[in-house]
């Protein structure tokens, strides 16, 4: 586990400092179906049993069908948490999940997308559709402009991203991406490395003493 999450060793008679885990929710966007390769499904399960494991909040779009439905539900039989936020309108086209944690039924995607960018500490993008891709996109784009420092993981399984990458590059190469607007993401071919990746990039968090967090309550 990355060292950021662990808490400051006490070795002095000062009260003891706490370091607060930088993550706690990351926002998954994927597709609502499978897709033709197995291992997209394969990876989206892996993914949802590794934010289990590391205690991070699996947030998502609330559906129970395709990959979404994959990570989610690997997320809870890993005995993890799991936020769902969806629109009144796809509730029954996606078929909500209704065995999240939380779910949260809005009224529009742009609402949706709002909540779940509040909810996140960090994004990661699986195989998906014009949907994901609009995600995914958003969130570049919020970085690239200084709205955010959160890390963003695309988890290019079995080279289904590279298409988006080449596209970036040839942005960058025609100069609409140009020096100083730079997009700044990590890419990883296997999805074991995407939650280090994840927390290797978390910007960190200045230690509290403990009586210091006591006074706020």
């Amino acid at each position: 586990m990355n060292e950021i999450l662990k808490p400051a060793v006490d070795t002095s008679a000062a009260k003891k400092l706490v370091v607060p885990s930088p993550i706690q929710g990351v926002c998954v966007y994927c597709g609502s179906g499978k897709g033709l390769n197995p291992a997209y499904a394969v990876a989206a399960r892996k993914l949802g049993k590794a934010l289990a494991d590391h205690n991070l909040r699996l947030v998502y779009g609330g559906g129970s069908l395709g990959l979404m439905g994959e990570v989610a539900r690997a997320t809870l039989g890993g005995g993890g948490k799991v936020t769902g936020i969806i629109p009144d309108f796809l509730g029954a086209r996606e078929m909500m999940l209704k065995d999240v944690d939380e779910l949260i039924v809005v009224e529009s995607m742009h609402v949706r997308k709002q909540l779940m960018f509040d909810r996140a500490d960090a994004f990661v993008a699986l195989p998906g559709g014009i949907g994901t891709l609009e995600e995914l996109v958003e969130q570049l784009t919020w970085s690239q402009l200084g709205r955010h420092t959160k890390p963003i993981v695309v988890a290019n399984i079995e080279g289904f991203w590279d298409p988006f990458l080449k596209l970036l590059e040839h942005m960058k190469g025609d100069t609409f991406i140009r020096p100083g607007l730079d997009v700044h993401f990590n890419v990883v071919d296997r999805i074991e490395d995407v939650v280090p990746a994840i927390l290797a990039s978390a910007p960190a968090k200045a230690p509290q003493r403990e009586d210091a967090i006591a006074e706020k309550f």
